[in-house]
């Protein structure tokens, strides 16, 4: 990214500005699908969404290569004071409505064979997950309206206890054993999936609970933010099942699923392995760049409203995804989001590609770095059996 300097006129500061539209193509997916299958007559379309997000952005990621240039700081507050970047923003929620309520006309006509069906439920679980990742960018600023929307953009994956979770459980314990979000070394997606999803509820409804408490509020009542978030999505789904019929419904739930496991998919490869130290009295260090794996794979970044650059929104969650800078020190991944999530599925090759970048990040000592219960009992043993207490390479 080139970046002019402060004389400059506003619209040229930023070189990737209308690029940034570039986001809005996700929640078009089911569109682009229903068109390519009526255009060709091919039924395989369907599966467009898959197609687009695991095959074709990956392979953009790999010829545009990357861009770790960082906005000037003189043009900092220039750039998070434009509106221009928060519509591109707010205009993914109207069209993936749009995109989820044209895919239940689909499912509702019951023109498409069942792989077809599928295939919708799985470009529209696309957008779905994607649609957390633009709902994580809303949620963490202090406009109301945007908290807002977040919350709306967060229903179409039955994921809405997310909006309380993160900002207060997961940036609190980030690249620790307590958080659910962080995977650990050693810890396949397989087993992380599971932990990430029933440890997120419970620590959502936990920390509404003590924020009730503290207010003298009944948790089971409408001021719970979980409770509240779960309705939007029971009255979303009620409403389109009685709209199109309740044949809907199975398609409506799978998408869903679809979409927050590819959210926690991401989770699982932004933290991997990564731990902060404790401090001498007892408490983890700060969060710190060396704390999150960042891609500057330039495609990617753009569909995903620069969420790569991860360790800047950790260390400022309420800044704007048009100025979060890439740091060196910050460990970096092999690609971008897209070609890492699939590698994440097969955990073998997850392993092979990962753990000795982050062995690498910890100079070869694996006891500083987060790992699973099963390794972390091997260290210890092979600590115990090796001269000077030496870790033992997993």
């Amino acid at each position: 990214m080139a970046y002019p300097t402060q004389n400059e006129a506003p619209g040229r500061r930023d070189s990737k500005r209308y690029l940034w539209l570039l986001a809005l193509a996700v929640p078009t997916l089911p569109f682009q699908a229903g068109a390519l299958a009526a255009l060709t007559g091919l039924s395989v379309f369907w599966w467009w969404g898959p197609f687009f997000a695991f095959v074709l952005v990956p392979g953009f990621d790999h010829v545009i290569g990357r861009d770790s240039a960082n906005p000037p700081e003189a043009l900092m507050k220039a750039l998070e004071d434009d509106r221009y970047y928060r519509w591109c923003t707010y205009l993914y929620l109207p069209l993936q409505y749009g995109a989820l309520v044209w895919a239940c006309s689909v499912w509702a006509h019951g023109a498409l064979s069942p792989s077809g069906n599928l295939g919708l439920a799985a470009t529209t679980g696309v957008v779905a997950g994607v649609a957390i990742n633009t709902a994580h960018e809303l949620g963490h600023k202090r406009e109301q309206a945007e908290r807002r929307l977040s919350r709306v953009a967060l229903a179409q994956s039955c994921y809405g206890h997310f909006y309380v979770e993160h900002n207060h459980g997961h940036h609190i314990r980030v690249a620790t054993p307590e958080d659910p979000a962080s995977s650990r070394m050693g810890e396949s997606f397989w087993r992380f999936l599971p932990r990430a999803v029933l440890g997120s509820i419970r620590s959502a409804w936990h920390l509404e609970r003590r924020r009730l408490g503290r207010r003298g509020r009944p948790v089971w009542s409408r001021h719970n933010d979980v409770l509240s978030a779960w309705a939007i999505t029971v009255a979303l789904y009620g409403a389109l099942g009685a709209v199109f019929g309740w044949a809907v419904l199975p398609y409506l739930v799978l998408q869903g699923i679809l979409g927050f496991c590819l959210l926690e998919t991401v989770n699982y490869l932004e933290h991997y392995g990564l731990l902060r130290q404790r401090r001498p009295d007892g408490r983890y260090e700060r969060v710190s760049p060396q704390h999150s794996w960042n891609s500057d794979n330039t495609i990617s970044n753009l569909f995903l409203f620069q969420l790569q650059r991860h360790s800047d929104h950790h260390a400022n969650p309420l800044r704007r995804y048009q100025t979060l800078r890439h740091f060196d020190e910050a460990p970096q991944l092999p690609s971008g989001y897209a070609t890492m999530i699939v590698l994440a599925w097969f955990p073998p090759l997850w392993r092979r590609v990962m753990d000795p970048r982050l062995l690498a990040h910890y100079s070869g000592d694996a006891q500083r770095a987060n790992l699973c219960p099963a390794l972390r009992g091997r260290q210890v043993r092979g600590a115990e059996g090796s001269p000077g207490g030496a870790p033992t390479r997993p």
